[in-house]
């Protein structure tokens, strides 16, 4: 929902560095693998209860996979690349709830749960519609800078940062924190997935 509003606005900075970066031998699959492996340490921080820690690599993470676009669109976007950086994004997304399921099973898991179930129905139905999208050559001039087609919705990925970063910044305060805003969240992914279901099926029935 938001998407399309904080891009027009981070995109300059994104655009700022990779001009610094056009020049040198980094790679913009390098950023995307980078950034994955500083996402990852997230998942043992969580676990360990080290919210400030694992607040940080989340947005490192995040940041990284704004400037492998940026970067790339400067040298030319790639199937692969593009394959790639969605593949480990949703990879990341996943692994997020398990931290936090990691660090309170008793209080985090039914809650955790339910959000990677969420996860799910609005990862199938974005994915899904950008194969048929890409078959049928359907423009998306909302995001034309993405490598594929991104079907909006009510979660999307600012949604989705917003969440790990206040999910990360008040446990200690409130330790049903989590819980609380993993049903709240999960629910919404799941209005999202039937908007984008519906949405999709009626798109793809006029071709």
């Amino acid at each position: 929902m938001l998407d399309r509003h904080l891009h027009p606005r981070v995109k300059p900075w994104l655009n700022a560095l990779a001009a610094r970066l056009d020049n040198t031998s980094v790679t913009p699959d390098g950023i995307t693998l980078t950034g994955f492996a500083i996402g990852l340490l997230a998942l043992p921080f969580l676990a360990l209860g080290w919210y400030g820690p694992a607040l940080v690599v989340i947005i490192l993470n995040r940041l990284s996979g704004g400037l492998d676009g940026a970067l790339a669109r400067r040298r030319g976007l790639t199937d692969a690349g593009g394959f790639l950086d969605i593949a480990l994004d949703f990879l990341f997304y996943a692994l997020v709830p398990f931290g936090f399921i990691l660090a309170d099973p008793a209080q985090n898991a039914l809650a955790g749960s339910w959000l990677l179930f969420a996860f799910i129905g609005t990862g199938s139905s974005f994915l899904a519609f950008a194969a048929l999208a890409a078959k049928h050559q359907i423009d998306n001039p909302g995001y034309a800078h993405k490598s594929f087609y991104y079907l909006g919705g009510l979660t999307e990925g600012s949604e989705t940062i917003a969440l790990f970063v206040l999910s990360c910044l008040f446990p200690a305060w409130f330790p049903a924190w989590f819980p609380v805003m993993a049903w709240v969240f999960g629910g919404l992914c799941w209005l999202t997935t039937l908007t984008r279901v519906w949405s999709g099926y009626v798109t793809l029935k006029r071709l």
